[in-house]
């Protein structure tokens, strides 16, 4: 019990940690544009809901690489 308690830690840190470096493999290309201003202090909720879909659709494929 504690072994998969320990392996679903260790899984959900790396799909965290990979679901940041995926978010900034968008947004460093993309200096010019600088999401985080657009979507905090611009308002841009058409690049808010884009980026939410991106953050949720690598979250699902994360899962279902470590689901198996």
């Amino acid at each position: 019990m504690a072994q998969a308690i320990i392996n679903s830690l260790v899984f959900s840190g790396i799909g965290i940690v990979v679901l940041v470096i995926a978010f900034f493999a968008i947004d460093i290309p993309n200096r010019h544009y600088h999401l985080w201003t657009q979507i905090i202090e611009k308002q841009n909720i058409a690049l808010a809901i884009l980026m939410g879909a991106f953050a949720i659709s690598i979250g699902i494929i994360i899962a279902a690489a470590v689901h198996g």
